[in-house]
C-alpha cells in the first residue's frame, strides 16, 4: 500500500511513524527542509521537499499511483484543496484534517463536492473521547471493547501493593482477567506467566467489568465514582467548545473559563446552556469565587500541556473527583501515571488511531495507541480463512510482543489461555508492541491475501 502524507507536523510525523509499523510505503511531503531532515534521521520514509498544494507537484510525484493521500497541514482550506487535486489526478482515497467548526457543520457537502473520502478533526475526536471518560462512573480507564463487554484498565503498583515482587502465575485475584502489558522504567513489556510485577509498574489488565471491579477492590482502588454532573473546562478553544456542546447534550452543568474576550463572546453565542467566564483560569481568587471544590470533574484543554497538568493536579488537591488533561508532548505520556491526574489524552494519538482504523477496513473495529504509539490495542473480527482460525493459541506461533487479551465467541467473553481456539467471525482484542504489528497483520489476514491492508483496499 502506498500512502502520501502532505504536512510533516506532529500529526503527519506520528502518522508516518505508525504507518511504518504497518509496513506501508510512506511518502512525506513538506516545504520545510529542516523538519524533513529530522524525520529522515528517525523514520524510514521517503521525504520530499515540495509544496503539496501545487498541481504540478502532485503530477510530478505521480499521486495517481498512490492508494491514499492524507492532507495534514495547518490549513483546513489547503487540506481540502490538496485532496481535491489528488482525487482529480486519480489518487484512490483521500483524507483531510479539518478543524473549523463551521466546516464540520458541512461535512457531507465537503465530502461530495471536494473529493474527500474521510475527514479527521483532532479537536472533535478528542472532545468525544473526553466526554466518554467524563460520562463513566470510574476513573482509571483505557477503553471499552466488544460493545462494552470487555474493558481494559491500568493500575499503578505501589511498593505496598500485594502484587509487587510476584510472578504473574503466582498472583491471586486474576480469575477471568489477563495482564496484557506492563509499563516499567519507560519501557512497555508484553508479559508471560513468569514475568514479575515490580513496585512502580503500571499494569494493563483486560477482562469483564465485574472482574475488573473485584481486582480493583483487592488492590484498594476505588473504581466507583459519582456520576459527573458539574464540569469545569479550562480553555475555550475548539476542544473546549466541542466538549461543552457534547456535555450540554448529556444534561450536565458546564462552565468554561477562557482568557480571550472575543473567544468568550463567540462561545457565549454558540453554546446554549454553558456558563462562559472571561478570566485567567490559573487565578486562585477566580477559582475560589467559582467554588472549584463544588465541581466533580475538571478538564484542562488549553494549548499548554504544563498548564493543563498543573491545574488538573490543583483541582484534584481541591477535592475535585475526576481530573482530565489534554497533552501534546509525547514524553509527557510517561510521567502521567506518576501524577495524581486521572486521565491525560493526546489529540494526535487519538487521530492516528482513527486513521488506522479507517485504512485497516471494516473488520477492524477499533485501534488505540498506548504510550505515544509504543503499543497498540486492536479490536477486530477474524475472517473465516485467517491462518489463526481453528488452532489452539499455543500452536499459532504468536511472537513475544503480541498477546490476545480476549475472545468474544457467540456473544461470550473468553479470557484465553494456550488451549483457547479462535473461530471465524470471533471478535478478538489484541495487545501488541509497535514493532510486532506487521507480524500481527500477517497472522490475522486471510491466506494468500498479502495482509489486512491489501484485503481492505483490494475492495476498491
Amino acid at each position: 500500500m502506498k500512502v502520501m502524507i502532505v504536512g510533516a507536523g506532529k500529526l503527519g510525523y506520528k502518522l508516518a511513524e505508525a504507518m511504518n509499523n504497518e509496513d506501508i510505503d510512506v511518502t512525506l511531503v513538506d516545504i520545510n527542509s529542516e523538519i524533513l531532515e529530522n524525520i529522515n534521521s528517525h523514520l524510514d520514509v521517503f521525504t520530499i521537499q515540495a509544496n503539496g498544494m501545487q498541481l504540478g507537484t502532485l503530477k510530478e510525484l505521480d499521486v495517481g499511483a498512490y492508494d491514499l493521500l492524507v492532507a495534514t497541514t495547518d490549513s483546513d482550506e489547503v487540506n481540502t484543496l490538496i485532496c481535491t487535486l489528488a482525487k482529480n489526478l486519480n489518487c484512490k482515497k483521500t483524507i483531510a484534517r479539518i478543524r473549523n467548526p463551521e466546516f464540520i457543520e458541512q461535512l457531507d457537502f465537503v465530502r461530495k463536492q471536494f473529493g474527500v473520502d474521510f475527514i479527521i478533526n483532532p479537536d472533535l475526536a478528542t472532545a468525544i473521547e473526553i466526554k466518554r471518560y467524563v460520562s463513566k462512573t470510574y476513573n482509571f480507564f483505557i477503553g471499552d471493547f466488544a460493545k462494552g463487554k470487555v474493558s481494559m484498565f491500568d493500575f499503578h503498583i505501589g511498593s505496598t501493593n500485594p502484587f509487587a515482587g510476584k510472578r504473574i502465575m503466582d498472583l491471586d485475584g486474576l480469575d477471568g482477567l489477563l495482564i496484557t502489558g506492563i509499563f516499567r522504567n519507560g519501557e512497555l513489556i508484553i508479559p508471560n506467566g513468569s514475568t514479575k510485577v515490580m513496585a512502580n509498574d503500571v499494569i494493563y489488565v483486560i477482562g469483564k467489568n465485574e472482574n475488573i471491579n473485584k481486582l480493583a477492590e483487592r488492590l484498594g482502588v476505588n473504581m466507583k465514582k459519582l456520576k459527573s454532573k458539574k464540569v469545569l473546562i479550562l480553555g475555550g478553544g475548539n476542544i473546549g467548545y466541542y466538549l461543552a456542546s457534547k456535555l450540554e447534550e448529556s444534561g450536565m452543568n458546564v462552565t468554561i473559563i477562557e482568557k480571550d474576550k472575543e473567544r468568550c463572546e463567540y462561545l457565549a453565542e454558540k453554546l446554549d446552556h454553558t456558563l462562559v467566564i472571561y478570566g485567567d483560569g490559573t487565578d486562585m481568587n477566580l477559582l475560589q469565587e467559582e467554588d472549584l471544590e463544588s465541581y466533580d470533574t475538571f478538564v484542562g484543554v488549553t494549548g499548554f500541556d504544563e498548564l493543563n497538568l498543573l491545574m488538573a493536579l490543583l483541582a484534584k488537591q481541591s477535592g475535585v473527583n475526576k481530573t482530565i488533561a489534554k497533552i501534546s508532548r509525547p514524553n509527557y505520556a510517561y510521567i502521567v501515571d506518576r501524577l495524581d491526574v486521572d486521565i491525560a489524552l493526546n489529540p494526535v494519538n487519538i487521530t492516528v488511531s482513527d486513521i488506522l482504523k479507517y485504512i485497516k477496513g471494516g473488520k477492524v473495529v477499533s485501534v488505540s495507541l498506548l504510550l505515544g504509539g509504543e503499543g497498540e490495542v486492536t479490536e477486530m473480527i477474524v475472517g473465516k480463512d485467517s491462518p489463526i482460525v481453528g488452532k489452539p493459541l499455543s500452536k499459532v506461533g504468536l511472537p513475544k510482543g503480541i498477546i490476545i487479551g480476549a475472545i468474544v465467541h457467540n456473544g461470550e467473553v473468553i479470557i484465553p489461555d494456550g488451549n483457547s481456539i479462535i473461530y471465524g467471525n470471533d471478535r478478538i482484542i489484541v495487545f501488541s508492541l509497535a514493532s510486532d504489528i506487521p507480524m500481527l497483520n500477517k497472522l490475522i489476514s486471510p491466506v494468500n491475501k498479502g495482509g489486512i491492508l491489501n484485503e481492505f483496499w483490494g475492495n476498491y
